[in-house]
C-alpha cells in the first residue's frame, strides 16, 4: 500500500485516524494498540506472508532484549542477535547477488530461486540492530511489547524510513497525553500534501526523462551527450524529490497522531562539500552509519590511515545496504573516495570561503554527486559505463537512443517532437533544480521543531493555520490526486 495511492488516502488513513481518535478517548494504551494493529495491517496488505517475517523479527528481537537484562550474558546475546539479524537480511537481500557473482567468476552454474525482497527489511532490521547494540551499551530494556511493536512497525516510517531510535520514539508512544490538536493535525495534513506533491507532480513527471534512457543503456544501447545529461540530471532531482517527498509525508502522517519523526533532508544539493552533503542527505542513515559502524571501527581515533580505511568501509557497506549489486558498491566506494579527498583538502586548505571559492566548491560537489548517481540508477555496470561515456562525449553501444516523442503530463500523453521533448525536459530539470536550491525545506516552512535551531537561514515563507494555507493544501492535494493515476512506486520502496 503506497502513500500515493487512493486506497491509502481515502480508505486506510481516514479509518486509522478515526479509530485512533476514538481509542484515545478511552485510554492512551488503546490508542497505541490501534496504531500497532493498523501498522501491521498496512504491512500485511502488500504480501501477507511477509507479515509473519516482520512479526517473527519483532518477537525474536524483543525477547533478546529481555534476556539481555542479565549483565553476565548481555554481550553474548546481543552479539548473537546482531549476527542473526544480519544473516536474515543477507539471505533475503544478498544471496542471489553473491551466488551470481561467484558463478560469474568461477564459471560454475549456481542456481538460486529468486526470493521477493520483503518491504522495508533494511529499515526494520537496522532499527532493531541499533536497539540491541544500545542495550549492550547500557540502554534501558523495553518491557512493553506493544510499544516495541509500534516502534518497529509504525507505518509512516516502516517502508522507507526515516531510520529512528527506540529512545526517540517509544517515550512518545507512552505519553499520558499525546500532543494532539486541530492545529497540529492541520500542520500534519499540509506537510503530507506538500510531500505528496513533491512525489507525484515533480518526481514522477521527471521519471519519463530518466527510465527510458537508462533502460536503453542497460539493454546495450548508446546515448548522445544531450540526452545523457538530461537523463542524469533528471534522475538526480527525481530521487531527491521522491525520497524527500516520502520523508515529508512520513513526518506529516506521524503528526496526525501526535508523533514527531526526525527530519531526513536539509537541502542536500546546496552542499559545498561531500562531507556537508552527507550531513544533509538521508540524515538518519548517516547517523546510523556513524554511530553503529564508523565509530565502532575506530572512527578517526586510530590515526589518519585508519580513518580513511574506516570511511571507505563505512561507505562501501552503506552502498551495499542500498542494494545487492556491484553498481551500489561502486556508488558507495565513490562517496568513500570523495569523503577521503574532502578531508585531505580540508586539512591542507581549510574550508572554502568567499563567494567564488564557495561557488566552485558547490559546482565540484554537485558534479561529483551527479556522476555517482549514474551507478546508483543503472541496473547494469555496462549501462553505467555507457552513460558515463555519453556524459563525456564518448558514444558507443549498438544503437543510439531515440526518444518516443510522447510527453506525459500527469500521465496524459501529448505528442511532441524530439527537440521539443528535450527542451521541455531541460526546462523541467531547471525548474526542479531551482526549487531544490532556492526554496526552503518543507519541514522548515512548517516550523518543524528541528528547524528552530537549524543553521539554515529562516524560511521566507511560513505556514499558518489560516484560509490561505488551507487553500494551498487543497490545491497541492488535488493536483497530486489527479497525477496518482501513474502509480509509480517510491524509489526506496524495496530497500
Amino acid at each position: 500500500m503506497l502513500f500515493s495511492s487512493y486506497t491509502f488516502i481515502f480508505q486506510f488513513l481516514p479509518a486509522t485516524v478515526l479509530a485512533f481518535a476514538a481509542a484515545r478517548r478511552h485510554s492512551p494504551r488503546a490508542g497505541i494498540l490501534v496504531l500497532a494493529g493498523a501498522s501491521l495491517f498496512f504491512y500485511g496488505a502488500w504480501r501477507p506472508i511477509y507479515l509473519l517475517l516482520l512479526m517473527a523479527s519483532i518477537a525474536v528481537n524483543f525477547t533478546f532484549g529481555l534476556w539481555m537484562e542479565d549483565p553476565l550474558r548481555r554481550r553474548a546475546i546481543g552479539t548473537f542477535g546482531v549476527v542473526l539479524n544480519l544473516a536474515v537480511l543477507c539471505y533475503f537481500k544478498y544471496t542471489g547477488f553473491i551466488l551470481d557473482s561467484v558463478s560469474a567468476l568461477s564459471g560454475l552454474p549456481l542456481p538460486f530461486a529468486g526470493v521477493v525482497l520483503p518491504l522495508g527489511i533494511s529499515f526494520f532490521t537496522f532499527q532493531q540492530i541499533a536497539y540491541l547494540v544500545d542495550i549492550m551499551r547500557g540502554a534501558r530494556v523495553e518491557r512493553d511489547i506493544v510499544s516495541y511493536v509500534l516502534f518497529v512497525s509504525f507505518f509512516p516510517h516502516l517502508i522507507a524510513g526515516p531510520l529512528v531510535h527506540h529512545a526517540e520514539m517509544i517515550p512518545q508512544f507512552k505519553r499520558v497525553r499525546t500532543a494532539r490538536s486541530a492545529a497540529l493535525a492541520a500542520r500534519g495534513l499540509a506537510i503530507f500534501a506538500a510531500g505528496l506533491f513533491k512525489k507525484v507532480v515533480i518526481a514522477d513527471n521527471l521519471a519519463q526523462f530518466v527510465s527510458p534512457v537508462f533502460a536503453h543503456l542497460d539493454a546495450g544501447g548508446a546515448v548522445g551527450s544531450s540526452w545523457a545529461w538530461l537523463a542524469t540530471l533528471a534522475y538526480t532531482l527525481q530521487i531527491y524529490f521522491d525520497f524527500s517527498g516520502y520523508s515529508d509525508m512520513a513526518i506529516g502522517l506521524a503528526l496526525l497522531f501526535g508523533i514527531r519523526l526526525p527530519v531526513n533532508f536539509r537541502s542536500p544539493y546546496r552542499a559545498t562539500s561531500v562531507v556537508e552533503f552527507w550531513r544533509r542527505w538521508h540524515i538518519t542513515l548517516s547517523r546510523f552509519l556513524r554511530d553503529y559502524l564508523y565509530i565502532p571501527l575506530g572512527g578517526n581515533r586510530l590515526g589518519e590511515t585508519r580513518r580513511y580505511i574506516n570511511l571507505m568501509v563505512t561507505m562501501l557497506l552503506g552502498g551495499l545496504w542500498h542494494g545487492a549489486g556491484w553498481n551500489f558498491l561502486v556508488w558507495g566506494g565513490l562517496h568513500g573516495v570523495y569523503l577521503g579527498i574532502n578531508h585531505l583538502w580540508r586539512e591542507w586548505r581549510g574550508e572554502a570561503s568567499g563567494l567564488i571559492a564557495r561557488t566552485l566548491s558547490w559546482l565540484l560537489t554537485f558534479f561529483a554527486v551527479v556522476v555517482a548517481w549514474v551507478f546508483f540508477r543503472s541496473r547494469t555496470m555496462a549501462g553505467a559505463w555507457q552513460m558515463l561515456g555519453g556524459l563525456f562525449g564518448f558514444e558507443g553501444g549498438s544503437s543510439p537512443y531515440a526518444p518516443p516523442g510522447i510527453l506525459r503530463l500527469m500521465d496524459l500523453p501529448i505528442l511532441v517532437g524530439e527537440e521539443q521533448l528535450r527542451l521541455i525536459g531541460g526546462g523541467a530539470v531547471a525548474l526542479a533544480l531551482g526549487i531544490a536550491l532556492l526554496s526552503p525545506n518543507v519541514p522548515q516552512i512548517f516550523g518543524y521543531r528541528e528547524y528552530r535551531r537549524a543553521p539554515e537561514p529562516g524560511a521566507f515563507v511560513r505556514w499558518r493555520p489560516d484560509a490561505a494555507w488551507a487553500l494551498f493544501t487543497a490545491l497541492a492535494l488535488s493536483s497530486s490526486l489527479f497525477g496518482m493515476w501513474q502509480r509509480l512506486e517510491f524509489l526506496y520502496f524495496q530497500f
